[in-house]
């Protein structure tokens, strides 16, 4: 367990402390790192703050969906964020709001986390606002992280619309890895949202009003992230439509050129095998000529059998290209339907890319910037 104790003094300076220090106008930031091996207790430092037993033991010994608790003196925020490491999995992240002070509890390194700490230390400002608005920014970092998933998915979704199209015999696999991804992070991202919803919709004095506009924004930001994930889902459903759709196209093509070599070969096979019996007395059987007779009228069975097929239309190869303007304009509007924020972990399949991964660090860092 490592235990990480900001002080932030009335005067607005930022300092790091082993104890939590009590001063007229002053408030800290206790952040607890558990290590993801072991089962810990929670530290003795927490027992001042009277927080809810239950709520304390699952922050420190169970995994909970995202939620928002309010106990009166003291809320609880249960957040996701998006874990670092080749798979694409979530951590959790429990904030305890109290009147005076702010409290994290998590399991492992939070990107997010970090990112806010070092940008408080060298812009003491945005601690201004205490616990509750700080709060507000940690989940705005964390619930950023998930959207950039959603903008790696904008990002590759025409290019799943083009493998969709030719039949790609990799796409099945790659939306199979995709959907689990996608569900893992469908189950946090509308939970977190509703509790974001409660948050801005509170009464509670923990909170300022410009807490909860801040937390309104962050709604804002859960909500384009779960909207966007509804709709990759549907974008997934339609690729693997359009993929069943192209591979039975292909199959249809292939059965069709079978069809006209089968349907050639019959009438010569059977003349050739009329011409082949042992028998005497057959036609022109005993001419010098006869076998010529015989080529010239397979090869005006053959023009004529290609006459027909010309004329239904099955020898005249129908262009794709116009076919795949139309299905691929269509999918494409479904994927950035609605409002143009489809979204889902395409960019991610299996083993996220190194340059999503590199667009989710980087959104981690965003919100905690100076504000002007």
């Amino acid at each position: 367990m490592n235990i990480t104790i900001l002080h932030i003094a009335a005067d607005g300076s930022v300092v790091t402390v082993d104890q939590p220090r009590s001063e007229r106008g002053g408030w800290n930031w206790i952040d607890v790192t558990l290590d993801p091996d072991n089962g810990e207790d929670p530290p003795s430092l927490l027992d001042e703050y009277l927080l809810d037993p239950l709520a304390v033991h699952d922050a420190f010994n169970e995994v909970d969906a995202p939620k928002f608790e309010d106990f009166g003196n003291h809320a609880v925020l249960i957040l996701h964020g998006l874990r670092d490491g080749d798979r694409l999995t979530t951590y959790e992240l429990d904030c305890f709001i109290t009147r005076t002070d702010l409290i994290t509890v998590h399991t492992g390194n939070s990107r997010a986390l970090t990112a806010l700490q070092d940008n408080i230390r060298l812009h003491p400002e945005l601690a201004s606002g205490g616990g509750a608005e700080l709060a507000a920014r940690l989940a705005d970092g964390v619930t950023r992280r998930l959207l950039a998933v959603v903008d790696a998915f904008d990002e590759r979704a025409d290019e799943l619309v083009r493998q969709a199209l030719v039949a790609h015999r990799h796409l099945l696999n790659d939306v199979a890895a995709v959907r689990v991804d996608l569900a893992a992070i469908r189950r946090v991202v509308h939970p977190q949202r509703e509790a974001l919803d409660l948050i801005r919709s509170t009464e509670s004095d923990l909170f300022t009003r410009a807490a909860r506009r801040r937390f309104s924004d962050v709604f804002d930001v859960a909500s384009r992230a779960a909207n966007g994930l509804d709709a990759a889902r549907s974008v997934m459903s339609e690729a693997v439509d359009a993929y069943r759709g192209a591979e039975a196209r292909a199959a249809t093509e292939v059965t069709k050129v079978l069809t006209i070599y089968a349907a050639i070969l019959l009438p010569l096979s059977l003349i050739v095998g009329y011409f082949g019996m042992n028998h005497e007395n057959l036609p022109s059987i005993d001419q010098r000529w006869g076998w010529l007779g015989v080529t010239i009228g397979m090869l005006i069975v053959v023009a004529l059998s290609l006459g027909v097929f010309v004329s239904q239309g099955w020898i005249r190869r129908p262009s794709g290209r116009a076919a795949g303007t139309v299905l691929g304009r269509g999918l494409a509007e479904a994927a950035r339907a609605p409002a143009q924020v489809a979204s889902a972990v395409f960019a991610m399949s299996a083993l996220p890319v190194n340059s999503a991964k590199t667009r989710l660090g980087q959104a981690g860092d965003q919100p905690f910037e100076h504000d002007s």
